[in-house]
């Protein structure tokens, strides 16, 4: 296979081994190789394999050259030399001993998802994870689940303890978004029989050697319940909460697109400005856009900017929400208010990754986290046709569901006390307020609660008892559609997808626009495995 020789001055840092597939290069940690510099995009470029030949896209605001020549899109060739910034990057369609990098370094040490997550439910997650299973040796049999980015192997010292006759730290497993690298430390490591002298991806079933002993990288899915007391902003004691908390967690420190779904008034922004603040782009931007609030002709302007002079009143070249939200999160709530052509627009935009400006031609490639929010229910919606199915999947990746304020009673005095100490911190709630709140069914859920609270602050002062709380007279004549989560794609749909692409899974998924990973796992969960 090719090569990428990646260098730094007159040394070599490291030499990738290209895979089929598209290989994402650029300082992100969530990229195939990662280099740390601020010279360059956090996606800076692709290298990826088609039919004729190997193709490298640029994708940066920095700009990538082939030869001393700005490119945007090229065709790479035996020799050609593409510069990223402060670092230098060969093209090998071979590679020989003297192409190998002494010292190795593939990006920063910052903390990076070791888990796929492939399933979202109320009790848990279920997420796959890279297994090394030993095949020969004193250890023969036994299984490790690596739940580290970066796992030491070999003698005393080590994270995995193979054999005392082995040095410390003989080799290391790297784990990046579900897919192991074998790294070279104090012993001769070999892979699929070639000396391992970088760090080299390892594909499932493909045989690692140290000494005596051999061992299998695979993978393997594991169903977790898992709880945490607090996320973000967000308080409660409730079990159900709890096991929310815990979920939210996971999925913040994961990039795929995330999907909130609950009634108004539940915190659904608040909860994506924890998935944000608790995640990987805390550093960046988080911005939110109101779907509902965008005037049907000024929607592509808002998300994906526009160009001076392309319509009456561009006066200005303009950001679209998009650009603002580059190295961040984009927050789209009430996602099920867009019309069917604008839902169609933002699906070319995610599945391609291309921002276009209103009146413009070039491709801009900003690097968002998408997470949306939606108090419909678009598995109802996709029924009766005013929701794309396809969007759907794509953004519900991840997916949750916020439970009403009904359905979290004892969490209430948490809440009232929390919403007090932000908005009005010398309120006093006595007993029998306490008492009146839990009692109350609240329809508007939490932004109701936090309308009486202000309501009572105003009118009778710092101290609020029960007489001084007055709840709104609205009257529903049945109760609120609570919206549902993510509805698992059932058996129907899987066969459907699987027969029109001639059972090609990898090709399935993309029309589901889901991971090939959770497929599988849907798969086996329907018995079509």
């Amino acid at each position: 296979m090719p090569h990428l020789l990646l260098s730094q001055g007159d040394r070599l840092l490291l030499t990738h081994m290209l895979r089929p597939g598209r290989t994402v290069i650029g300082r992100s940690d969530r990229c195939d190789v990662a280099l740390p510099s601020d010279t360059l995009s956090r996606t800076h470029c692709t290298v990826e394999q088609r039919p004729e030949g190997w193709l490298l896209t640029d994708r940066s605001r920095h700009g990538t050259t082939v030869n001393n020549t700005a490119v945007e899109r090229h065709w790479l060739v035996d020799g050609d030399v593409v510069n990223l910034g402060e670092y230098r990057m060969a093209f090998r369609e071979t590679v020989s001993d003297n192409d190998t990098a002494s010292e190795i370094e593939t990006g920063n040490r910052t903390p990076r998802p070791h888990e796929e997550i492939v399933d979202v439910g109320e009790d848990g997650i279920a997420a796959v994870y890279v297994v090394l299973r030993i095949l020969r040796g004193p250890l023969a049999g036994a299984t490790h689940i690596l739940k580290r980015d970066r796992t030491s192997i070999g003698g005393p010292g080590s994270q995995i303890l193979l054999d005392a006759s082995l040095p410390k730290k003989a080799f290391y497993v790297r784990v990046v978004r579900g897919r192991a690298l074998v790294e070279p430390g104090t012993a001769a490591v070999f892979l699929a029989g070639s000396r391992v002298r970088q760090v080299v991806p390892a594909l499932f079933g493909e045989q690692i050697r140290c000494g005596e002993h051999a061992m299998v990288v695979e993978s393997q899915t594991l169903q977790e319940s898992v709880e945490q007391p607090t996320f973000g902003d967000m308080v409660g004691a409730s079990p159900v909460m709890r096991k929310l908390f815990g979920v939210l967690s996971r999925i913040a420190r994961h990039d795929a697109p995330a999907l909130i779904v609950g009634p108004s008034g539940t915190g659904k922004e608040l909860t994506a400005r924890g998935l944000h603040d608790e995640g990987l782009r805390a550093t960046g931007p988080f911005i939110a856009v109101n779907c509902a609030g965008i005037p049907h002709n000024l929607f592509e302007s808002e998300l994906f900017g526009h160009e001076k002079g392309s319509f009456t009143g561009a006066t200005d070249r303009r950001d679209g929400a998009f650009h603002r939200a580059h190295s961040g999160t984009l927050f789209l709530d009430e996602l099920g208010e867009l019309a069917l052509d604008a839902q169609a627009k933002l699906l070319r935009v995610l599945e391609s990754g291309e921002v276009r400006r209103v009146g413009g031609g070039a491709a801009e490639y900003p690097d968002v986290r998408i997470v949306a929010a939606t108090n419909r229910d678009l598995t109802a919606m996709i029924r009766s046709g005013t929701f794309r199915e396809d969007l759907y999947f794509r953004l519900a990746v991840l997916s949750v569901s916020l439970p009403p304020l009904s359905e979290r009673i004892g969490d209430i005095p948490l809440i009232a006390d929390a919403l007090l100490r932000r908005n009005h911190p010398d309120a006093v709630l006595s007993p029998g307020a306490r008492a009146a709140l839990s009692d109350y069914t609240w329809p508007g859920n939490i932004r109701e609660l936090r309308n009486v609270l202000t309501r009572a602050y105003v009118l009778a002062g710092p101290r609020i008892d029960a007489a001084d709380l007055t709840f709104n007279p609205v009257v529903f004549d049945r109760a609120p559609t609570r919206p549902t989560a993510r509805t698992p794609l059932g058996r129907d749909q899987v066969e459907a997808a699987l027969e029109r692409v001639n059972g090609n899974r990898t090709k399935a998924a993309a029309q589901l626009g889901m991971p090939r990973s959770s497929l599988l796992y849907r798969m086996r969960k329907l018995g079509l495995m």
